[in-house]
């Protein structure tokens, strides 16, 4: 089985588990936590990862890393560990954070530009983006001085490429077609 789809199902269990007891915030504040621990140090990530440690020695150094954490977030790493799924801890966070944002209607945009947006401009882009989505856009701008012009925008799988140099790729393809 992908461990996308046990990540998943992780996460939509831990979820399910946290809005029942009404701590899905402070759920979603600890895996903050556990990520940014996690992206800062690769001994831990390589300590989650290793067939040769223990699921309860695992679960023991978690458990004093992360002792000031609530007792959902404790219990869940301590379930992880024990059914040898500690190594899909990064993968089940970002797949909670998925499904918190999808539950209250929140969408990523990755959205490049080949000039730097103002406000202004970021702000109907964005608007558009809602709009067109229906749902509420949280957008990752950034800068792309390769596009020439325009902007992509990247939502889930769908790309929407309004550059310049996306347009001339298209016309230089239909000129050599013509040819």
């Amino acid at each position: 089985m992908s461990s996308t789809i046990v990540s998943r199902r992780y996460a939509r269990a831990l979820l399910d588990v946290a809005e029942e007891s009404g701590l899905a915030e402070q759920v979603a504040g600890d895996l903050e936590v556990i990520r940014e621990t996690l992206e800062s140090s690769r001994d831990i990530v390589t300590m989650l990862k290793s067939p040769i440690i223990k699921g309860d020695t695992k679960a023991r150094i978690l458990k004093e890393i992360f002792g000031g954490l609530g007792e959902k977030a404790l219990l869940f790493i301590d379930l992880l560990c024990r059914k040898k799924r500690a190594a899909i801890l990064p993968d089940v966070i970002d797949e909670y954070a998925a499904l918190r944002d999808e539950q209250r209607g929140i969408i990523n945009v990755d959205v490049a530009s080949a000039v730097e947006l103002d406000d202004e401009q970021s702000k109907k882009l964005i608007d558009g983006l809602a709009k067109y989505t229906g749902k509420k856009v949280r957008a990752k701008l950034s800068l792309d001085e390769a596009l020439l012009g325009g902007v992509t925008v990247k939502i889930g799988d769908t790309i929407l490429d309004n550059s310049v140099k996306h347009q001339l790729q298209l016309l230089n393809s239909a000129l050599v077609e013509d040819a």
